[in-house]
């Protein structure tokens, strides 16, 4: 080998071993959010990397033994608990959130109250582990590479300043608001704001509608978030800190997310659909059951991790409404069964749902627009029917039914017969099949996959320490400066000043000449 070839194959062996070999710290988010992490933490696992999970005692998704990642148990609460589905179950009664706009803005009411608690309890866990010194001398003598975190609670980004590491997110919603309105400009004439069902073509109401919510939202938002991680912040890292520069500095934004187009920054990669995989076989009673449907083919319901079932009244409807079916469904649910359920539905308490959305029988699949069911769902070119419940579902959903490949059903109003002829217009209507197919088509079309993608940028992170070089200096402007505001303030004050000079001379050339026609008349 020459002494060349030799260099070469040493620096490509050092860089190897710097891509495969770096240590990184994990700071989830429980429940469906933690669906997505792991999978990044398994990719993350096969390449050779060491990760470390740091949990709280009361995880439910998030285990504490693994042969992906060691795990920090935090003697301290601050995950979702089993029950947290039932509290929000409870909320979503008929009879208490849809009998008119009152009890409508008492549910979001207890919503944010709910999640102000949560954000309170992760607020708790943050001063519990830098209280713990031993804790954080371990965690500063790792000697990590980087803070790999979801945004949507502040934890990870708080601890990422605190051991001084590069700062990672895999996200689509922060702790203040949809993160490309944090650091990309995001005009509200066709950028629409979250929650808002809102598409990027708005008449002159909707962007009304649009500006109003904007504000309203980022104020509901600092309600929610302020208090919670403030103070940990002043406490800290002291009392002119500002905490919200804490979410800002993160050197990589993963964007998981499904969106219309829109500006962007050199430091968001977009990832949407990267836990989307080929479907594997299903077990064989299941395989059985959806065989048994012969041509007809199956229906697919389920809402999420958060929501397994339903108040029985509006359970009862849907069961009647799939007893009409010449479809088999599979429908998970977990509760009281309902008492007109068809032969042709088998309830389950888990499905799997990427590997029945990727079945050549699944004509629809019913969901409540979680993103991880939408990415799937356009992954395997599967239409959609939505029953969007709270947070960012609603909108999940819009754009789905923007592009033609879903139909929104409002919960308060649905029965059994309108259902039914909403899942039959699915079903037996190609127009959404095929649009969903059209999105599926572009979806896969990419040079690279959205997985390989995020784990390049996560390694591009430990190879560099850090990405601030691809950082915009646009978020660290104030409003004022941002929009120029102070430069068309100077203008206008000079041309005020031009035009007050040149008035005062205009008038006093005026007097002169005037004042000497008078003198020589005389």
């Amino acid at each position: 080998m020459s002494h060349s070839s030799f260099l070469t194959f040493m620096l490509l062996l050092v860089q190897l071993s710097v891509a495969s070999g770096g240590k990184i710290l994990v700071f989830p988010l429980d429940g469906s959010h933690w669906v997505n992490m792991k999978v990044i933490i398994e990719e993350l696992h096969a390449r050779g990397h060491e990760i470390t999970v740091l949990r709280p005692s009361d995880s439910w998704y998030i285990k504490e033994k693994s042969p992906l990642y060691t795990s920090v148990t935090l003697p301290c609460r601050g995950g979702f608990e089993e029950n947290f589905d039932l509290e929000i179950r409870l909320q979503i009664k008929p009879e208490s959130f849809w009998s008119n706009i009152w009890t409508r803005m008492q549910m979001e009411w207890v919503l944010l109250d709910q999640f102000s608690q949560f954000h309170k309890k992760v607020g708790d866990v943050i001063t519990h582990m830098f209280e713990n010194e031993n804790l954080m001398q371990s965690l500063d003598a790792a000697k990590y590479d980087l803070v790999l975190t979801d945004p949507g609670i502040g934890g990870g980004a708080i601890l990422a300043r605190k051991l001084q590491l590069p700062l990672v997110f895999n996200v689509r919603w922060t702790i203040q608001g949809e993160a490309h309105f944090l650091i990309a400009p995001s005009p509200l004439s066709y950028i629409p704001f979250t929650a808002t069902e809102l598409t990027d073509k708005m008449t002159f109401p909707q962007r009304l509608k649009n500006v109003l919510s904007y504000f309203v939202g980022k104020y509901t938002l600092s309600y929610i978030s302020e208090p919670a991680y403030k103070p940990i912040v002043q406490r800290f890292f002291g009392p002119d800190v500002d905490y919200s520069t804490f979410f800002l500095d993160a050197d990589i934004w993963l964007m998981r997310l499904f969106e219309f187009l829109r500006p962007t920054v050199p430091n968001v990669v977009y990832i949407g659909g990267f836990q989307c995989k080929p479907s594997k076989s299903l077990p064989a009673d299941l395989e059985e059951f959806v065989q048994s449907s012969g041509d007809h083919g199956i229906v697919v319901m389920t809402l999420g991790t958060l929501v397994s079932n339903l108040p029985q009244d509006i359970s009862e409807e849907i069961a009647a409404a799939f007893a009409q079916l010449p479809q088999k469904v599979i429908w998970r649910y977990v509760g009281q069964k309902p008492n007109n359920l068809g032969n042709n539905t088998l309830l389950v308490k888990w499905l799997p749902q990427n590997d029945l959305l990727g079945h050549p029988k699944t004509r629809v699949f019913i969901t409540h627009g979680g993103t991880n069911g939408v990415q799937e769902a356009i992954y395997h070119g599967v239409p959609v029917i939505g029953l969007p419940l709270f947070f960012d579902q609603p909108d999940n959903l819009s754009r789905i039914k923007a592009k033609g490949a879903a139909v929104i059903v409002d919960i308060a109003m649905l029965d059994r017969h309108s259902f039914k002829d909403t899942l039959m217009t699915v079903i037996y209507n190609s127009t959404y099949g095929d649009n969903m197919q059209t999105l599926s088509k572009l979806h896969r079309d990419q040079p690279v996959k959205p997985l390989d993608q995020a784990v390049f940028w996560i390694e591009y992170v430990i190879r560099h320490n850090g990405a601030r070089h691809l950082q915009t200096h646009a978020h660290k402007m104030s409003w004022f400066v941002y929009n120029s505001v102070d430069v068309f303030t100077a203008l206008l004050a000079a041309v005020l000043l031009v035009t007050i000079i040149w008035v005062s001379v205009v008038r006093l050339l005026w007097k002169k000449i005037f004042t000497g026609r008078k003198i020589k008349h005389h």
